[in-house]
């Protein structure tokens, strides 16, 4: 899904669709457990990018790259089963608005699983697959086809 030249001007293109089955927009990760659910919905689809550091109007707000990147590193490890492929993009935004203030923003590629189905560990212990239709994470029950909205 990604060109070779990631710049402020893919982020642009990005902000100008809406959120679907292989686009979510973040402002901040505030939960290992809920960005694990959207990892898994994606790599057991289509793939997918998640763009953190925007708002939900589609304006940047920028973040600390470095911390997003450990909370969904973390959400890989410790809640997805088995492990996600994941690529990680920085991008520098300068704000014409904001006197050229720099923000950046944080690129998630998430590629579709080749193997098996990737399962969220739930806090009571059992695993949950999630799959991406529209632009919600949705179980997928393992017992029957028909799929269940969370959240």
């Amino acid at each position: 899904m990604f060109p070779k030249k990631l710049d402020q001007g893919f982020v642009n293109l990005l902000l100008l669709k809406e959120e679907g089955e292989q686009l979510e927009f973040k402002q901040q990760i505030s939960s290992q457990e809920k960005i694990a659910k959207t990892l898994s919905a994606f790599a057991n689809s289509k793939g997918g990018t998640v763009v953190i550091g925007v708002s939900d109007q589609r304006k940047i707000i920028g973040i600390d790259p470095e911390e997003e990147r450990y909370m969904v590193a973390a959400a890989n490890d410790n809640f997805c089963i088995p492990k996600v492929s994941l690529e990680y993009h920085v991008i520098k935004i300068n704000s014409e608005k904001d006197q050229g203030e720099e923000k950046m923003v944080l690129l998630i590629e998430v590629h579709t699983t080749l193997g098996p189905q990737i399962f969220v560990r739930q806090k009571n212990g059992s695993s949950i697959a999630f799959t991406r239709i529209g632009n919600q994470s949705l179980v997928v029950n393992s017992t029957s086809t028909s799929l269940d909205k969370l959240e």
